[in-house]
């Protein structure tokens, strides 16, 4: 005899990060700690992410033995971390780069400009440890060349730098992003970091920084020009 008792179904929810995930691998797109995954993202899952973040949060203060439940500190934790993390210091993950409104070269400007020293904030992604610095911009365009507002340098150069990072690869990103967006004959960039991975733990060396720099176009070709910047910035 057939039971005719209705089934209840429960509908499993798909975790947001998976959605996301999914359809990144569709794509076939990288999505590394340092890329940007902003165009994956629809509307309101950002709430929805950051709503994932802070449980599974909650559960490693768990794991590391915290009583969250009656520990007045950490109840929040899970939470403050969970929006940290999303909408701060690893922020240009998720979000596009912001508006830069470009200006036609109409002077004909083609003596070398300095940017800088700029802050930037970031994280190492090996320890998610801060990166605290500065950087120097060195621009040479050229009739062609699209030019933008000096605050623009340091929106953009925020919008790379809060994501998990090694300094080697995000002065390369910031580089090739204010190359694609000015076409200059060149571009330098030059990065001086405090690495609190080995200020905090490891070694426990205060003292020791990182510099690096990339060159693109005439800083490259041009060592007269190489050394001009370099003697210019302020370290």
């Amino acid at each position: 005899m057939p039971n005719d008792t209705p089934v209840n179904y429960k509908a499993v929810q798909i975790p947001v990060s998976q959605r996301i995930r999914e359809r990144i691998q569709a794509s076939h797109t990288r999505f590394h700690a340092n890329d940007n995954i902003s165009r994956f993202i629809e509307a309101g899952e950002l709430d929805e992410l950051q709503a994932e973040v802070e449980e599974k949060m909650r559960a490693v203060l768990q794991s590391l033995v915290i009583d969250t439940d009656s520990d007045h500190n950490t109840q929040d934790t899970g939470r403050r971390v969970a929006k940290m993390f999303i909408n701060e210091v690893f922020g240009g993950r998720y979000v596009p780069m912001p508006q830069v409104t470009e200006f036609p070269n109409a002077s004909h400007l083609n003596e070398l400009m300095i940017i800088g020293p700029i802050t930037v904030r970031s994280a190492c992604s090996h320890h998610l440890c801060p990166i605290i610095g500065k950087v120097w911009i060195g621009v040479m365009p050229n009739e062609h060349s699209n030019l933008i507002g000096l605050s623009k340098y340091a929106r953009i150069a925020e919008w790379i730098m809060s994501r998990p990072q090694i300094q080697e690869e995000a002065v390369v990103q910031l580089a090739d992003a204010l190359q694609e967006k000015m076409q200059p004959d060149g571009l330098a960039v030059v990065m001086e970091a405090d690495h609190f991975c080995m200020h905090w733990r490891g070694v426990k060396d205060t003292e020791a920084k990182m510099i690096n720099s990339v060159m693109h176009g005439s800083f490259l070709k041009d060592p007269n020009l190489r050394r001009e910047f370099l003697s210019l910035i302020k370290r």
